[in-house]
């Protein structure tokens, strides 16, 4: 397997911290960046180089990039996983909140790979994996701002994709489905948190406890499983455009697809 130098952010949890510790376990040189470094600290057995990044400070995304080309000369793979979910219903999520949401899941997605871009298209080769979600092709209840950042993801992704093709640089996008991390339950606490005192209490906290224990529960996938994706990926010679994995992505895309979109509506609004 070809030795490869990869930055990864979001490496501190859950699909991140399972994927840094695959590709080093492959040989890959493995930079896993987030804003926790502590929670990294295991990952230096498997020859992971944690690295603190705020994918919203554009200093701080900077640094991390000239980090790794000063000490390997290059960047074969970037890995943008870092993000997380923010649900609760339109009226109720302050705009604030919003912007952070596509802050973190967008907009500072965008920024560092504008910055390893040059490099990558210098070595005329190069791979971006952008892990976006099932949820960026169909949309849950009290989920607006969450599936709005994987929505555009996916946008981004495909016209990425058709930029950097003569530049010999591949895109590819990750849709997970259910997976046991602490996604749901961050996503469930935000729902409460939003909705309190509103109109939508009453049904954002049924949402809510149904969101715990859906994730909770025995079904969702594990975090190696979207790993094993990305791996794939990330060593593939020409990897596919979209690598689809974990609990009921498939079956929900078919279901989409099918029902009548007021149905789809009625299911999603009592699945949890």
């Amino acid at each position: 397997m070809e030795k490869k130098v990869i930055l990864l952010t979001g490496a501190s949890s859950g699909i991140g911290f399972q994927t840094a510790q695959m590709l080093a376990a492959q040989g890959h040189v493995v930079y896993g960046a987030a804003r926790s470094v502590d929670k990294m600290e295991p990952l230096k057995a498997y020859g992971v180089k944690p690295l603190r990044l705020d994918v919203t400070d554009e200093a701080s995304i900077g640094e991390v990039v000239e980090t790794v080309i000063r000490s390997e000369g290059r960047i074969d793979v970037l890995v943008n996983n870092a993000g997380y979910g923010s649900y609760g219903a339109v009226e109720d999520v302050p705009i604030e909140e919003a912007r952070r949401q596509f802050d973190v899941n967008i907009f500072g997605l965008a920024a560092i790979t504008q910055k390893v871009l040059p490099y990558m298209r210098a070595q005329h080769r190069g791979t971006i994996v952008n892990v976006s979600s099932m949820g960026g092709r169909f949309t849950t209840y009290f989920g607006a701002w969450y599936h709005a950042t994987k929505y555009a993801l996916e946008a981004f992704s495909d016209a990425l994709r058709m930029e950097v093709k003569p530049f010999g640089l591949r895109v590819a996008i990750i849709e997970p489905g259910g997976i046991k991390t602490p996604w749901g339950g961050i996503a469930a606490d935000h729902l409460e948190e939003s909705s309190k005192g509103g109109a939508y209490e009453q049904q954002a906290r049924r949402a809510a406890n149904g969101l715990r224990k859906h994730y909770s529960g025995p079904l969702m996938s594990h975090p190696r499983k979207i790993a094993r994706a990305i791996s794939r990926a990330v060593n593939a010679r020409r990897p596919r455009t979209r690598y689809v994995s974990g609990f009921g992505a498939r079956p929900f895309f078919l279901v989409h697809a099918v029902l009548p979109t007021r149905w789809f509506d009625f299911l999603m609004r009592h699945l949890y």
